[in-house]
């Protein structure tokens, strides 16, 4: 592997092999350190043989979609090492930083490396999404007063990488989740799907695209979505936003058991999202398990000392009547939990 390494100017090999039993199929993968040699990730599939072609696109979208979070990983952890960083080395630090979780700590940490590298190269694409990506997810997810501005800032930058790359599918996939927020949410939709027009992987876009349906008041279509996601990318980095907007619909929808099922599963998945924290108290509050629900609020409020339910009201981003119905019932929930009316 050193010397594939070296002969192809490569720091990392995707090995694999296939058997055939029958009428099944296994195919197993690795992802190999050329450098050192060291195994970094494996992973084994199992499928029917007669679906071949179908069988092929999965393994594909999984491998794809895994490899992204563990090159990341290891590319951020090689670029501390570095002694010069280049932009790019920046911005792999960065987005590990964020993939830890969206806590303020973490967007922090990860804004200082973007903009480390966007002061080596003003023109770097991922760098600027980077930027984009924190002031997002600050107005998106409640964790800041000025979310309005936050996202203002997030549009401009995305305006700006998208004129310097027009087919960049994460860039339309931010523009695309930042319009759902400002009230422009079939927009939104229309900027998934041409993500995913330019990268049919792009797992994230298929969960964007279920929160649009949110807030559209068209809740009960959000779940189809998240499991699409969760087919091509099941182990992805951010299963567990994706987790946490179907917790959201259900709670449009009433169905406040199945919202608790969702919003454990997206906190199981990472605990270091607050809004899942708040919203899993408002499903909780809703069932009447109110010392649970105040002890998760505040789970929430450590997580975030600063969510207020006037922050959270002051986001809506939808006119939908059905959405602002639900956003009714959820102030009523975060009162019984405890959240502070702010």
């Amino acid at each position: 592997m050193k010397q594939i390494g070296r002969e192809l100017n490569v720091r990392y090999v995707l090995e694999g092999s296939v058997q055939r039993g029958g009428t099944r199929l296994r195919v197993n993968v690795q992802l190999i350190d050329a450098e050192t040699g060291n195994h970094l990730w494996a992973e084994r599939f199992d499928k029917p043989l007669a679906d071949l072609f179908d069988t092929q696109d999965e393994i594909v979208s999984r491998l794809a979609n895994t490899l992204d979070a563990r090159l990341i990983a290891a590319e951020a952890r090689r670029s501390e090492r570095s002694l010069h960083p280049d932009a790019m080395d920046f911005c792999f630090q960065g987005m590990a930083c964020i993939h830890k979780g969206l806590t303020n700590e973490h967007m922090a940490q990860a804004l200082g490396f973007f903009e480390r590298a966007l002061a080596l190269d003003p023109g770097s694409i991922e760098a600027l999404i980077g930027v984009a990506s924190i002031d997002l997810h600050k107005g998106a997810n409640f964790a800041t007063d000025d979310g309005a501005a936050r996202l203002a800032a997030a549009e401009a930058i995305l305006i700006k990488a998208l004129s310097l790359d027009p087919q960049h599918a994460q860039a339309h996939m931010h523009m695309g989740f930042l319009k759902l927020f400002t009230n422009r949410a079939n927009q939104g939709i229309a900027e998934c799907e041409q993500a995913l027009a330019l990268d049919r992987n792009l797992a994230h876009a298929h969960g964007v695209i279920g929160l649009a349906k949110y807030f559209l008041g068209r809740g009960e279509e959000t779940e189809a979505h998240v499991h699409e996601a969760l087919r091509l990318s099941p182990r992805d980095i951010y299963a567990f936003r994706w987790m946490m907007w179907v917790g959201l619909a259900k709670l449009q929808l009433n169905a406040d058991s199945e919202a608790v099922t969702w919003l454990r599963r997206s906190i199981e998945a990472n605990r270091n999202l607050p809004l899942a924290q708040f919203l899993l108290a408002v499903a909780l509050a809703q069932l009447g398990l109110v010392d649970e629900a105040r002890a998760t609020a505040q789970a929430g409020l450590r997580l975030d000392p600063g969510f207020t339910i006037r922050r959270f009201r002051a986001g809506a981003a939808s006119d939908n009547p059905k959405y602002l119905a639900g956003r009714q019932r959820i102030y009523a929930g975060m009162r019984m939990a405890g959240v502070p009316e702010g």
